[in-house]
């Protein structure tokens, strides 16, 4: 994927915490990643130069991407875990230790133990988590001990063996972390009291820890103690960051699907998601066209089903919205109304609403298919911001592309009613200048372009476009004159990056309005001609079929000009290279060459250089 096939898909990237995944053109996947915002974190990998041999190879076998959206920075982490382990991706890195985040459990056994595991055990136990941090885990372990008196020794204490007195209180007991319940001193309600209070503050309800903290602090503070109060205010903030609670991997939930629908009167956009072991797998939104105002359990019992025998999953359970019927008699369908599988709901909704807020979006800018009459309308819109006297509904946009002041060619592409005519795009290899000429080249394929149109007789647009500046946009038109089509079409000039119009003439450029249908248009075509014109450039180069301005030199070959534009990047700063520079690279006989060619006219007082 190139830079500029990515900016026309950027703007359907969200801004938003998620994973986001490359798909090779047979659909392999290629890589996982996870980021804070989506559209900043994908977009790096085509706005900057890499430096990595490796993600310049990644970069080129991207075909498309796909991504799923999470409620924070945490959830992104570990369903990035969690995707990379299930698919195994060749570009990303190898889990060969296999390890997994971790968890606290409270243990089910008599007088339960809390502490650290990496192991999921279907025991009854609780589990909660997973954690991106392992210290943060020890640390916020080390507080529950500090405040809620629990044991840790791995006595079995079964009523029987605390009735028979096998055991005796330990070192913890006298040092106040332990009530002994081995000898029957704490009662299990006392101790599933001291349970619950570690249940509050593993799952977030830190209020009331937050709170004791803070009134050691200020005591601490007000003591003169700050070293003290330091540590209590960290741990403070470490509590306010700390999150227990995820909705993309949740050992509780094992394997179910869930799914969820957005509608208006004529779409539908159903999300469905496959959780296998309690992790993310699958997560995919569909749109669906009404045909007759069908209700909304209807298409979502009919997509459920589709996605379930799509994706094959065996899940016995179905997180829905709302009650359905399904085809599948041995299907749970659960509606929650609160808790994780409730989370898990308002995520697969949050992800239908991205992407809804996305086809919306491609309709507005004239991504996605437009009808043929909304189509009219911005090209009407066009017509009269440009006072064309006819409606363009062909239209047609020139581009000249190099490659760092060497190897021209150019390309053109056709929009016939406001929609890409891929047919009547066209390549030029520039055949009658030497060298790079921006200006010369424009005026050539122009000509060659209408003048094949009026040999074969065929319809000329309406408005052609020329992504240039006023030179090129003038060389141009000694073209249109030359074939006598002088006010036959309407020839205007896009000057970069600001989407300014040039007529023929005008001092002034024309700004249409930034967020109007027919700038958008405009920029679409630019955006189109300059994709068109760079894949065709980079096929040709790597043909090595291109001819630069050094070939063009008598006495200089293909070789000797490949190997100065690798050393040096671009034809202007070879022109700017003595002759000695010149000689380390390619010798003094050719280096002599090159630089008397370069520096011919200097002596010359008439020579535009002198």
């Amino acid at each position: 994927m190139t830079r500029e096939e990515f900016s026309a898909v950027a703007i359907s990237i969200p801004h938003q915490p998620g994973c986001y995944k490359y798909y090779s053109a047979e659909n392999e996947l290629l890589y996982v990643g996870k980021a804070k915002d989506l559209r900043k974190r994908v977009g790096s990998y085509f706005n900057k130069t890499l430096d990595n041999y490796k993600t310049r190879r990644l970069v080129t076998l991207i075909h498309h991407i796909d991504y799923t959206v999470t409620n924070n920075e945490h959830d992104a982490f570990l369903l990035e875990n969690s995707l990379i382990k299930h698919y195994q991706p060749r570009f990303n890195i190898e889990l060969k230790d296999d390890k997994t985040y971790p968890y606290i459990v409270i243990k089910n056994e008599p007088f339960p133990r809390v502490f650290l595991t990496r192991r999921v055990i279907r025991d009854g136990s609780e589990y909660i988590g997973p954690f991106t941090s392992v210290v943060r885990v020890k640390e916020l372990l080390a507080l529950v001990k500090q405040n809620i008196p629990l044991r840790t020794c791995n006595l079995k204490l079964t009523e029987q063996n605390i009735t028979k007195g096998k055991f005796k209180v330990c070192l913890e007991y006298h040092l106040g972390n332990c009530k002994g319940p081995c000898e029957g001193l704490q009662s299990r309600e006392d101790y599933d009291e001291g349970l619950q209070q570690v249940r509050h503050v593993l799952k977030g309800n830190t209020g009331e820890v937050i709170k004791y903290l803070k009134n050691e602090m200020n005591a601490l503070a007000a003591d003169m103690k700050f070293e003290k109060a330091e540590i209590m205010r960290q741990k403070i903030e470490s509590l306010q960051y700390y999150q227990s609670k995820s909705a993309v991997v949740n050992p509780r939930l094992d394997n179910v699907d869930v799914a969820s629908i957005l509608s208006d009167d004529r779409n539908a956009f159903v999300n469905y998601m496959m959780v296998s072991n309690g992790s993310i797998i699958y997560a995919k939104t569909v749109e669906v066209e009404k045909k007759l105002e069908e209700q909304d359990d209807e298409i979502l019992a009919l997509a459920l089903d589709r996605m379930r025998e799509t994706f094959h999953s065996n899940a016995t359970e179905a997180i829905v919205p709302f009650a359905i019927d399904v085809t599948d008699p041995g299907l749970k369908l659960t509606v929650p109304r609160a808790g994780d599988k409730k989370k898990l709901l308002d995520l697969s909704i949050k992800n239908a609403e991205v992407f809804r807020d996305d086809v919306r979006r491609r309709d507005t800018l004239l991504l996605g298919k437009a009808s043929k009459e909304k189509n009219i309308q911005v090209l009407e819109e066009l017509q009269e911001a440009l006072q064309l006297s006819d409606l363009p509904l062909q239209i047609e946009c020139f581009d000249n592309s190099n490659f760092q002041g060497a190897y021209p060619v150019a390309a053109m592409v056709s929009f016939k009613h406001g929609e890409p005519s891929k047919k009547d795009y066209r390549h030029f290899h520039i055949k009658t200048v030497e060298g790079i000429n921006d200006f010369a080249s424009m005026a050539e394929i122009v000509y060659r372009r209408y003048k094949r149109l009026l040999e074969e007789e065929a319809p000329l647009p309406q408005l052609v476009i020329i992504d240039g500046g006023k030179g090129q946009l003038g060389a141009a038109l000694e073209s249109i004159e030359k074939l006598g089509l002088t006010g036959r079409m309407t020839i205007v000039g896009l000057a970069k990056r600001e989407e300014s119009i040039f007529f023929p003439g005008d001092t002034e450029p024309l700004q249409l309005p930034y967020d109007s249908p027919a700038h958008l248009l405009v920029r679409r075509i630019r955006d189109e001609v300059h994709r068109f014109g760079i894949t065709f450039h980079r096929q040709t180069r790597s043909k090595g079929t291109f001819k630069n301005e050094l070939e063009s030199i008598p006495g200089i070959g293909q070789k000797t000009a490949t190997e100065l534009l690798q050393t040096f990047r671009s034809v202007k700063n070879i022109r700017t290279l003595t002759e000695r520079e010149l000689t380390k690279t390619i010798g003094i006989s050719k280096a002599r060459i090159i630089w008397a060619y370069f520096h011919a006219n200097e002596g010359d007082p008439t020579s535009p250089d002198a």
